[in-house]
């Protein structure tokens, strides 16, 4: 498992023990990540990061970043934070995102994703998500997730 020091602290979540993602790393198990020029990189209880240089398809022709698709990828990476911090065979789904574009990402720019939980409840979390070039934030989002959780036996 790949580890870097946090960006940001957060609480620390219940769980003792990092969830095992390394098999989601890359496009995290969904094609349209890897097709937009996008890549899982690493992660941590609570914590998820992407790389992306974007592709003409996630531009509009004049080669600026479509909001919707930089949606798209914040949504992943937040959600790959939180499935990080569940246990095995629990699961989560957005309920609602928020995002904020303060400067247009250009396609082919060297781009950075981090997801981070902010607070974990037992049914709802609540975390949020940077597109950075570099040092500078480009959007910000902010999301509530349901965390779903198997019933017991």
């Amino acid at each position: 498992m790949q580890h870097e020091a946090p960006h940001l602290s957060f609480p620390r979540l219940a769980s003792a023990t990092v969830r095992d993602m390394d098999r989601w790393l890359g496009d995290g198990g969904m094609p349209l990540i890897g097709e937009l020029g996008a890549a899982m990189t690493a992660y941590g209880e609570g914590w998820a990061t992407a790389e992306w240089r974007p592709t003409p398809i996630a531009c509009n022709p004049a080669g600026t970043v479509q909001a919707g698709v930089q949606s798209v990828l914040l949504d992943a990476v937040m959600n790959f934070a939180l499935l990080a911090a569940l246990e095995p065979g629990e699961r989560c789904a957005t309920l609602e995102m928020k995002v904020s574009t303060m400067r247009p990402a250009l396609a082919g720019a060297e781009l950075t994703l981090r997801g981070e939980v902010l607070r974990a409840g037992r049914r709802v979390a609540f975390l949020q998500g940077f597109l950075r070039q570099g040092e500078e934030t480009l959007t910000h989002a902010t999301a509530t997730f349901a965390v779903l959780r198997p019933d017991p036996p």
